[in-house]
């Protein structure tokens, strides 16, 4: 059973999840997946374009914007402009679902869509402490 952990409506977190995940993803209403999980991070984990493939047949959207630590500028901004091309609801995924949530909370940031505080705890209902990132 996938864990995925909303955030907001449109938008939720995910330690990794299996390709077949996605099909479930679409049935729950998201129509964009995005992969911040580097390929070859661990001998188990599915590809990318496996992954694309995957969000492909089960009718989603895909977006791969992987990275380790924290995000450049440019990867911030690219994780904003892909949740906010979305047409719906958007589920991130990495190892643990720390990478995606904290792209995704530093663009909030520094748009100003959100204030510190308040990310601070759409994190930890979600199960992530972002005091650290947001700092």
């Amino acid at each position: 059973m996938p864990d995925f952990r909303t955030v907001t409506e449109t938008f939720s977190v995910a330690p990794q999840i299996a390709p077949d995940d996605l099909a479930k993803a679409a049935r729950l209403g998201f129509v964009k997946v995005i992969n911040n999980r580097p390929d070859d991070e661990a001998p188990d984990q599915p590809s990318s374009a496996v992954m694309a493939a995957a969000a492909r047949a089960a009718g989603l959207e895909y977006a791969y914007i992987p990275f380790r630590g924290l995000p450049g500028p440019d990867l911030v901004e690219a994780m904003t402009d892909a949740v906010e091309a979305a047409d719906g609801p958007v589920l991130a995924f990495c190892r643990s679902g720390t990478r995606s949530i904290t792209i995704w909370s530093l663009g909030q940031a520094q748009a100003g869509a959100r204030s510190r505080q308040e990310l601070i705890g759409l994190g930890a209902a979600a199960g992530y402490d972002l005091s650290g990132p947001l700092g």
